[in-house]
């Protein structure tokens, strides 16, 4: 038997569920993956894959061993890759995860000159507001307000800093005034994102002063695009961060609010795998990224 078959096999069997998918995948006979399979655990003495009429499951072992394997096709992969014309014009598919607004703001709008760089490269975001797992979920970049991964697998590269800002229409601030203090808040409609940490306690510090004040919103959202919309509105007055508001600001569609207070601040960090060869594709989009950030000083924007 091919061992290099039975790890595609069951890794593609891990991923899509069901034996017959991953045979049909490799193009082999439902019987041939049967034995491949049956080799495979045979060889390792484990069982790798629990069997049931409907859908196929990975034992503890199993799941383990899909990790490794999976990180080896990948350098495999990479591997041809280098001796090969995808080295010179990179190919394949780049799967990045992001919040909705960062993925709307900062990275769909790069796309068209990334590929135009590099034509051979597909990219695909994920936009969603909850962490995917890298390792399992077959991501090669995920950009995160997180300061480090519980995986040691997984690495931590910076991409920028932002603070977090308190700002409301000029009609809401109009019909309500502005806050002289950070214990009026607790007067005022607040247009909270829940993924926050800690969402309805916020932090303030001013110097040496150190205040903390709890809210209850008047709106509670799991997207930072919705609180957006929802201030542009006037429906009261947002804590998001800078990197979302800061045309907002600029262009007086929003107003700070008690700016001379800072918040805690995020980092964003780009995660990926740590291998010993990163894939072309993922190399590229991370040196772009940042250097697409230095060049438009968003940390110095953002920041200030």
């Amino acid at each position: 038997m091919d061992r290099f078959t039975e790890l595609e096999l069951f890794v593609h069997t891990a991923e899509l569920g069901t034996l017959s998918k991953a045979a049909e995948k490799l193009d082999i006979s439902n019987a041939a993956a049967s034995r491949h399979l049956a080799a495979l655990e045979a060889r390792l003495k484990v069982r790798l894959i629990e069997r049931n009429t409907r859908r196929l499951s990975l034992t503890n072992t199993g799941h383990d061993f899909y990790t490794r394997c999976k990180t080896l096709l990948a350098e495999l992969s990479e591997a041809e890759a280098s001796v090969n014309a995808a080295l010179v014009e990179p190919t394949g598919t780049l799967t990045v995860t992001a919040t909705v607004s960062f993925a709307m703001l900062h990275i769909a709008p790069l796309v068209p000159e990334f590929q135009r760089l590099y034509p051979g490269i597909k990219v695909k975001i994920l936009g969603a507001n909850r962490y995917y797992d890298i390792m399992d979920s077959e991501i090669d970049l995920a950009v995160r307000t997180r300061e480090y991964e519980a995986d040691s697998n997984i690495a931590v590269r910076k991409l920028a800093q932002t603070r977090r800002v308190l700002a409301a229409s000029p009609s809401y601030l109009k019909r309500n005034g502005m806050p002289r203090s950070v214990q009026e808040l607790v007067d005022h409609d607040m247009l909270i994102y829940s993924h926050a940490n800690h969402p309805n306690t916020m932090d303030f510090s001013r110097g040496s002063e150190k205040v903390t004040v709890k809210v209850q919103p008047s709106l509670e959202t799991n997207d930072g695009q919705i609180v957006r919309a929802a201030a542009l509105a006037g429906a009261g007055i947002l804590v998001q961060p800078k990197y979302i508001i800061h045309d907002d600001l600029v262009a007086g569609r929003l107003l700070p609010v008690l700016d001379d207070w800072d918040l805690p601040r995020l980092t964003i960090n780009l995660a990926f795998q740590d291998r010993r060869h990163m894939p072309a594709k993922t190399r590229l989009f991370i040196d772009f990224l940042l250097e697409h950030f230095k060049r438009n000083e968003y940390e110095r924007y953002w920041t200030r």
